[in-house]
């Protein structure tokens, strides 16, 4: 009984909340030059493809500038989900895989919103401290409302959902799961299958190389 009161709640809350409303609403607030693919993520995983997440600048936009900053890094990249918990959610972005790790980047100022976390919202970890979040992020498997304004949720998986379905599960898993390759839409990156490695990032060639005097 409380699992069906539970399920009709995420029901009334999603129709509140439609994925395709914070999406129009990012893209009307972002200048027009701004291109929709800039805030498109890809996480290539071990489990077996590709999941693409809706990011919302509109709502968290230094958590979203901080998870592109980290992707065009390459920092993501062969990084393990160290903490996934059945019935709750996947959690990753710690290079040292004990769920005490983070980037060199300082620490983020808290962006709490109205998002709920439901079913493949995609939210900022942190310590106990609100504004100690840095690179660790979790995925969502099933509606926790708790976290609600708590936490910082900063986007929504809209395809793949399956891949992080099969996220290996503990704390730690014994043989966990990891993101193959992170990427932005914008950047146009191939995905990486199972049993590759992600490629090295190339820098950008810019028309100031093209146009630089030839090194003899």
């Amino acid at each position: 009984m409380l699992r069906q009161l539970i399920m009709i709640c995420a029901v009334a809350i999603f129709a509140a909340f439609p994925l395709q409303a914070q999406e129009t609403e990012g893209q009307e607030a972002a200048p027009a030059s701004y291109p929709p693919e800039e805030n498109i993520w890809h996480l290539d995983l071990s489990t077996g493809g590709r999941v693409t997440i809706q990011l919302f600048p509109q709502i968290a936009p230094n958590h979203v500038e901080r998870i592109k900053t980290l992707t065009r890094q390459g920092f993501y990249d062969g990084l393990l989900f160290h903490r996934v918990i059945d019935g709750f959610m996947a959690q990753t972005g710690d290079p040292t895989a004990t769920g005490t790790g983070s980037s060199d980047l300082p620490d983020l100022k808290a962006e709490f919103n109205d998002y709920p976390h439901l079913r493949g919202v995609v939210s900022m970890a942190r310590a106990q401290e609100e504004d100690s979040a840095n690179s660790q992020f979790f995925i969502v498997f099933y509606p926790r409302f708790s976290l609600d304004k708590r936490y910082t949720a900063f986007g929504r998986v809209t395809a793949g959902m399956q891949y992080v379905d099969a996220i290996a599960r503990g704390e730690p898993p014994q043989n966990p799961s990891r993101i193959l390759q992170a990427s932005i839409a914008l950047d146009n990156k191939p995905p990486v299958l199972p049993g590759a490695t992600a490629t090295p990032t190339e820098r950008t060639i810019t028309i100031d190389d093209l146009n630089a005097p030839i090194s003899q």
